[in-house]
This record gives C-alpha cells, structure tokens and sequence, in this order.
C-alpha cells in the first residue's frame, strides 16, 4: 500500500507545483489561516485517489466536511494536502502533503511529501522509514543519538513562550526555523534532537509525521503530560507536543515547562 501513497503523493504534489510561483488568490477560513487553489487542488487529487484505493476506509481531510470522529470506525485516512501553505504563498518552498493511515486511534503509515525541495519521507512498521532526495535512492532512517548542544527545530510563525523557556534553558543549543511538517522528520532523520510546539495544531498537521517518528524510534508525545498523541479526538485539535528523539531526552526537557 505504501507504494500506492506515495504516488498519491506525488501526484498531489505536482497539482501544487502547477500553482507555485504564480499570483494566484488566497482565501481564508474560518480560523484565518489562508486557502488557495492549491490546497483544493491537492484535495480532491487525494479525495478521489483514497477512496478509488479502498472505498472502505473514510478519508479524513483538511479541506474537506470534518466527520464526527465517532462516526469513522476503527480506520481512516487523515490528510493534510497542502501543510504551510503560508510557506507556499511566501515561496519558501518548505510545504509538504501529508498523508496518514490512523488505525485505533494510532497513525501506522505516513508519507511527508515536499514537493518544490523534491524531498519524501515516509514509514510504516512493514517497510520501515525512509526518506528519498530528488533522483537519489532511498535511504533508511533513524533517530539518531542525542547531540550536545541540542539540536531545536521550532516552528518559524507559531513560537511560543515555552519555547523561549526551553531555549533559554539550552542557550547553547542551535535552533532550526522551518514550516511545515518537515521539523518532525528532521528529528525522524537524527538531523535534529527536539521540537517543541505549545500551540494548538490540528490532527492533521501531525499524523504523517508522527508514523515517520515512531517508526524511526523517535517519540511524539503531549506537553508537558509526555502521554500518548492519539487520533480521532473530538475537534480534531492537539494541545502542546513535543517530538524527542528519545523518551530520555523528553523527560530531560520537562524542567523547561511551566508550572
């Protein structure tokens, strides 16, 4: 099935390209974050990809009507089609598609796509975790050992004062800014020891990532509780998370929440 995905993927990933780098018109929904023709586009490319895949499972989308989660059973897809699409608006190049297969309220396949870097990351328990460059072969990932100084990813437009506790209590840690989902597979990849976002995301934000993470043994957990992420929630929203490359290194950082 991975394979299949990562063709979906890719395909959505063209829709998109064929909008980069134009004047094109940004809408906004409800909550103010901004939509464009590439995001409908990506959409109804993977909608109908899905579901002609296996009629059976619901697809679960961004752009899409959002079910009751109660309502999807034990398996869903859950899809992101287009993650930053202020990094696609502000040609930054860093957005990626994002698709996931939940099942009992855990994401088992993921595939992060970014199209305009020519980058893939991907994962499942079957085949393991992987990340291809361009025309490269695939590579193997996983975590790797904890670096010191820290390695940080933190989100470019969503920081928020705990990450400035957590930054201010590894001064000499460095700090990676990036959009999208790619922060998740930096650590994935060992190219990064931790994220930490205390703002709200969405469940689609994080649940291809989050199959790339736990395959590659990392862990991506909810902050400062380090209890399980799980899917299918009501509203569809996570609290604070954080990524870790290891369970160590997450309990390492718990000083730096406040109280």
């Amino acid at each position: 099935m991975i394979t299949k995905i990562l063709e979906i993927s890719q395909s959505a990933g063209k829709a998109i390209l064929a909008h980069y780098g134009k004047e094109i018109p940004v809408d906004h929904k409800a909550d103010d974050s901004p939509l464009t023709q590439a995001d409908l586009a990506a959409h109804h490319l993977i909608l109908d990809a899905l579901t002609a895949l296996d009629p059976s499972i619901p697809v679960v989308s961004e752009e899409g009507e959002l079910p009751d989660p109660g309502s999807l059973g034990k398996r869903f897809w859950l899809v992101d089609p287009l993650d930053g699409t202020k990094e696609f608006i502000q040609r930054r190049g860093s957005f990626t598609v994002n698709i996931a297969l939940i099942e009992n309220g855990v994401p088992v396949l993921g595939v992060v796509h970014a199209p305009a870097l020519e980058e893939t990351y991907w994962a499942s328990p079957e085949e393991g975790a992987w990340h291809q460059k361009k025309d490269q072969s695939p590579v193997a990932i996983q975590t790797g050992k904890v670096q010191s100084p820290l390695r940080i990813v933190a989100s470019r437009d969503h920081a928020g004062p705990e990450v400035t506790s957590l930054l201010q209590r590894f001064p000499d840690a460095s700090c990676l800014s990036i959009g999208s989902s790619l922060k998740f597979c930096l650590i994935a990849a060992g190219d990064a020891d931790a994220y930490l976002r205390d703002v709200p995301t969405m469940e689609w934000d994080t649940a291809a990532a989050h199959a790339i993470v736990n395959v590659a043994g990392a862990t991506l957990v909810n902050w400062p509780s380090l209890k399980p992420l799980e899917y299918g929630k009501t509203g569809w929203r996570n609290g604070s998370i954080l990524t870790a490359s290891s369970n160590d290194l997450a309990q390492r950082l718990l000083p730096a929440a406040k109280p």
